[in-house]
């Protein structure tokens, strides 16, 4: 019983032991960012934590369109994949906090010569053990093993959070990229309307200049207008396909597009930036990539302590239980019982500043991963502040474009009225034109802008309390990317 006893006495030492933390302790750093953004205003109707971005986005096809690519993207799955990852890394260091427990078996055979033989002959011996091992197991005293064992959790949620921060960055750039697939559908068919308007235009002026009516000059200018629009249409249309391919990369699934429901133009999107934002130092810290930084931080902590506890002597133990017999049909016979128990206790005393040097290593990094961390909250006030401000004056000048677009419309109409009548030439009638077009180019662009402006507002602002919990999206990834195994 004695030996039984030894081995639970030492393994219910090492299950209850529990050491001091020589971490730091940890406080948040402050927000290095103003009060407010900068006096751009701030309000909207709606909260971000209660609008999802299924409710953000309404349209069904871009919807149809971000689902998908949460499920196939590439990017995504290696992000899912880092996870796991990370969270079987915190595993194998968690476990090193608990003893572990072998069952062994084995044989050992010896022949001595008769030169060394006691009994001046050759001998041969064999010895069968079977027991329960438990390795050498560190006493975490000092919180070592402890610290080791936070630091690699805070790494699996810093990861975990760098997951959900791409996740809300591939929903905005789905949506930007079907913007700008609708932004150049829209260009593209302004300019097949003007190619097609200037073609009728410059076929009557050939004809009017047959009977003499018109001159070469306005001939000549009708045709390279045709020739300008013809080129800016092939440009479209080139640049048309490349944000449909891109918009293909991003959703990871090429034959999609016949599964959708159909889609909505440019000008029926219905997403609006009216979003509310509060304090920046409260909008902030619910970003994904903030709490990531955090999360690195506080693992640096940690490190801290595990570095420190290296300085303090090092206890372990270990032992075994079990039985020892000359032949392997009595290893079980009354009698043969047997145990070991070894404790050990380690100290280092000259290590040529190793262990010092390793501690002046963790104490930079946490220096490292405080810059980072309010340098991540820089850039995150920077972003949110430049698209406040950019969705504010989009708006004024989409409404500003529209207005000039509709006046233009007018004007060409009047031109091209006084020119039938016969009150000006049609050199009033280009220039009308080419007025017309430029506006409603850059109405459609900038409409395609705002709408930009107001996903990436979403993104910025950390996105609903959906886009910040690990979803069943994951799940199905992970799941998708086993059965690829």
């Amino acid at each position: 019983m004695l030996n039984k006893s030894l081995l639970s006495l030492a393994v219910a030492s090492a299950l209850v032991v529990s050491g001091c933390s020589l971490a730091p302790d940890y406080l948040r750093p402050a927000a290095p960012v103003a009060a407010d953004w900068n006096g751009v205003s701030a309000t909207g109707k709606r909260t971000i934590d209660n609008t999802p971005w299924r409710e953000f986005f309404p349209d069904p096809r871009l919807q149809g369109l971000i689902t998908a690519a949460l499920d196939y993207n590439r990017d995504m799955r290696i992000a899912v994949a880092r996870v796991e990852e990370a969270r079987a890394l915190y595993g194998v260091q968690r476990a090193d906090r608990f003893p572990t427990l072998n069952i062994t078996g084995g044989q050992t055979a010896q022949r001595i010569p008769a030169s060394v033989s006691s009994t001046g002959s050759q001998m041969y011996t064999r010895t069968y053990t079977a027991g329960l091992g438990m390795p050498a197991f560190e006493l975490d005293f000092w919180g070592r093993v402890a610290n080791l064992s936070k630091a690699a959790l805070e790494n699996y949620l810093a990861t975990e959070e760098a997951q959900r921060a791409f996740r809300l960055s591939l929903i905005t750039d789905v949506a930007n990229a079907y913007f700008t697939v609708l932004e150049m559908e829209d260009r593209a068919r302004v300019a097949e309307e003007t190619v097609r308007a200037r073609q009728e235009g410059r076929d009557i002026l050939a004809k009017r200049r047959e009977v003499g009516i018109t001159g070469d000059l306005d001939y000549l200018q009708a045709d390279g207008a045709l020739e300008q629009a013809k080129a800016d249409l092939a440009s479209l249309t080139r640049q048309r396909a490349t944000a449909a391919s891109a918009l293909v990369l991003l959703v990871g699934q090429p034959n999609l597009a016949a599964d959708l429901p159909p889609g909505r133009r440019l000008t029926e999107q219905g997403v609006v930036a009216d979003l509310d934002v509060s304090v920046p130092s409260e909008v902030l810290l619910k970003r994904p990539d903030v709490i990531a930084a955090e999360h690195q931080l506080v693992a640096a902590n940690a490190n801290i302590g595990a570095a420190r506890a290296a300085f303090l002597p090092r206890i372990s133990i270990g032992g075994t239980v079990g039985s020892t017999a000359p032949a392997i049909s009595g290893l079980f016979d009354s009698g043969n019982g047997s145990w070991t128990f070894t404790p050990t206790i380690s100290m280092p005393l000259f290590d040529w500043g190793r262990t010092l040097n390793n501690l002046d290593v963790t104490e930079a990094r946490k220096v490292v991963a405080v810059a980072q961390y309010e340098k991540t909250i820089q850039q995150a006030f920077k972003e949110v502040a430049d698209l406040l401000v950019a969705r504010e004056q989009l708006a004024k000048q989409l409404a500003a474009l529209e207005a000039a677009e509709k006046a233009q419309t007018g004007r060409l109409a009047l031109a091209e009225a006084r020119y039938k009548g016969g009150i000006s030439n049609y050199l009033e009638v280009l220039d009308a034109q080419r007025e017309t077009y430029t506006a409603q180019q850059a109405t459609i662009a900038t409409r395609s802008a705002l709408l930009s402006a107001a996903s990436s507002l979403y993104k910025a602002l950390g996105g609903a309390e959906e886009d910040r919990a690990v979803t069943a999206d994951f799940d199905k990834v992970a799941e998708q990317s086993k059965t690829k195994k």
